[in-house]
């Protein structure tokens, strides 16, 4: 299994290529976006550790072109409370992060969770649930005859489960779980992001929502008899 590891912080990419190499991933590095997308062609990795600050071309821009061409999974690394760098990772197309600093032990856990996901893959059906069309092949959601609407890999992961379990009050718990495959409390927010940016997406008013429902001291629901 290859990891791209791309830091220009030479003691932290050191630190990075150590512990994934002790957890017997293959590792390849690259200290600026540029190199990394030209490693990337050549070595086609696995999975993408990226972090956001680089020199020559940036972690957003290299995340961007990466998912554009790819359905690699991507690891944002990320510093403490840079929320909207975040944010903007995860609606290019991330699929997770983790914040500066950061235990070994936490990233592998992170990196194992997100290839899980990854190698899991998703159900081959079409869903059709309350006018909505999901298409796993395409990653995208139709209504009707309206031009069919692209999701990100967090999103069409957020609006599948909450459709499979339609009609269930889902916690937030279950839902960052799933989603990104731990629990932490912190994670709350970016759940809420990522409900407004699918709201933002599917529903005719966002700020009256008809497919995902806001469940108070629960979670939320996806109910087609209300659509």
């Amino acid at each position: 299994m290859k990891v791209l590891v791309v830091e220009d912080d030479l003691q932290l990419a050191s630190i990075l290529a150590l512990t994934l190499r002790q957890a017997s991933y293959l590792v390849l590095q690259a200290y600026d976006g540029a190199t990394a997308l030209r490693i990337w062609a050549d070595e086609a990795p696995d999975l993408v550790i990226l972090d956001l600050n680089l020199p020559v071309i940036d972690g957003l821009e290299v995340c961007r072109r990466l998912r554009s061409e790819s359905d690699v999974p991507i690891v944002m690394l990320t510093v403490r409370g840079a929320e909207d760098d975040v944010v903007h990772g995860l609606e290019l197309g991330a699929d997770d992060y983790i914040t500066k600093p950061f235990s070994p032990r936490a990233l592998v856990a992170r990196i194992k969770a997100v290839l899980r996901r990854a190698q899991r893959g998703v159900p081959p059906d079409v869903l059709d649930a309350g006018g909505l069309v999901l298409d796993p092949v395409r990653r995208e959601v139709r209504r009707g005859a309206e031009p069919p609407i692209k999701l990100t890999a967090l999103e069409y992961r957020l609006l599948h489960y909450l459709i499979v379990n339609r009609g269930h009050p889902l916690t937030a718990e279950t839902l960052i779980y799933h989603i990104w495959g731990y629990r932490e409390t912190g994670d709350r927010a970016l759940l809420r992001q990522l409900v407004y940016r699918l709201r933002h997406k599917i529903e005719d008013d966002p700020a009256a929502p008809v497919f995902i429902e806001t469940v108070a001291g629960v979670g939320y629901l996806f109910d087609p008899s209300k659509s």
